[in-house]
């Protein structure tokens, strides 16, 4: 079986630069693996700007395989048959309804990407996929717990899949940030791994089998647990799902056959931890970064304590309390979580004792990069859309380059495996 992918919401190209060890000298690109990119999109809906795709195409070349349109307006008939699909994609409601006349069966929400996601899969039927995104999907909505990831799954049941997911903290296994993202892996059960993991018990494929244990692995202590049955038997379709379903998922699970099994699980400890301070700039960097005598009292109250008076709408009185951040950020342990924000004056930016210096800084564009794993200056593109706020927030959408690296290298086995 061909190593032959698709990217959804491909970004700045982080699953393909994991999957395929991608090198970057400042002039050339290099692709140390042969996963097969065959086709790729991202569209950006709310900007005028393709800083994202510009970047993708500045990297891995222009190509009509290569597609920044609106993924809800492609006709799914049209891209190419491909052994996995790919993609982050982001945290929304999923819930569907059946149209009032009934002659158009199911609608989900317009602009609600998953379902293009599930049409690519009833269409296309490739053998794996693997996707990411937050780990609050597996408690959403609020009002109907588990709802959104149990219409996920259903998704792929209907569609013939079974799935595996765990939430990774990539600090956990040597990474140099922590960041928690659910990962979701899904297999036709065409296909000789879903063979082989049917005859396996759910809880050894979470706990010792499963792509993700096998990658990641947790302690071997049984935490809390659960199981649903999602299948026919249980609910007459996706609209009884949205409906009716209310689960509690953990962290760590597997649907075989529409039986849903999950567990809490706690990673092993880690000796090989990468820090905040190793990805810093061991050069001078800009002075631009570093923060002037009349900012760091706005800084010193942002990272501080603080409980605040407000009132609701209503006139309802009520206190906001912040615990406090340490300031400037611990350089002994990795990074925290990146968001789009990250280098503006916020809360979340990270603030670092310059090391040439010792003066307090923001983060440099760089070291953004580097605490998402991909190459420095992969974002320093030639287009004027990409400004160098729009670098933060690329990095602070993207994934740790290196979970999906040992994921790819894990998914080369099984593909061989298919032949």
């Amino acid at each position: 079986m061909e190593k032959t992918v698709v990217e959804l919401f491909a970004g700045v190209g982080g699953f393909r630069c994991g999957f395929n060890e991608v090198t970057f000298d400042g002039e050339d690109v290099t692709e140390h693996n042969n996963w097969n990119f065959i086709w790729a999109n991202q569209w950006e809906p709310s900007t005028k700007t393709q800083a994202a795709f510009d970047c993708y195409c500045e990297r891995f070349g222009k190509s009509e395989n290569h597609v920044c349109e609106d993924i809800g307006k492609i006709d799914k008939t049209t891209i190419p048959n491909h052994t996995l699909l790919v993609g982050g994609f982001p945290c929304q409601d999923y819930s569907v309804a059946r149209s009032l006349s009934n002659e158009k069966g199911i609608e989900g929400k317009k602009g609600v990407l998953w379902w293009e996601i599930a049409e690519v899969l009833e269409t296309k039927r490739p053998p794996f996929v693997l996707l990411e995104n937050v780990d609050r999907l597996l408690r959403s909505p609020s009002t109907q717990r588990g709802r959104d990831f149990g219409i996920m799954l259903r998704s792929f049941l209907d569609n013939g899949y079974s799935v595996e997911w765990r939430v990774i903290n990539a600090a956990e296994y040597g990474f140099p940030q922590k960041r928690r993202r659910v990962f979701i892996f899904a297999y036709h059960n065409s296909t000789n791994y879903y063979k082989k993991m049917s005859k396996i018990p759910a809880d050894r494929i979470v706990y010792k089998e499963g792509i993700f244990a096998s990658n990641f692995p947790i302690k071997d202590v049984k935490l809390e647990s659960g199981n649903t049955d999602i299948s026919k038997n249980e609910f007459e379709d996706i609209v009884c799902i949205s409906d009716g379903f209310d689960f509690h998922f953990f962290n760590a699970g597997c649907m075989v056959d529409g039986v849903i099994h999950t567990y809490k699980v706690a990673s092993v400890d880690c000796n090989d931890v990468t820090t905040l301070g190793d990805v810093l700039e061991k050069d001078e960097v800009d002075e631009k970064y570093f923060l002037l005598d009349e900012k760091l009292e706005k800084w010193t109250f942002l990272k501080g304590s603080k409980k605040i008076k407000r009132t609701k709408p209503n006139g309802e009185e009520y206190y906001f309390s912040e615990g406090q951040l340490s300031f400037p950020d611990k350089l002994d342990v990795p990074a925290r979580t990146m968001l789009t924000s990250e280098s503006t004056t916020n809360r979340s930016s990270h603030v670092v004792k310059d090391k040439v210096s010792g003066n307090l800084r923001t983060l440099t564009p760089v070291e953004a990069e580097r605490i998402q794993m991909f190459p420095d200056n992969w974002t320093n593109i030639k287009s004027k859309a990409m400004t160098e706020r729009r670098r933060f927030f690329m990095m602070g959408n993207a994934l740790v380059v290196g979970v999906v690296e040992r994921l790819g290298h894990y998914l080369e086995k099984i593909v061989e495996n298919e032949d």
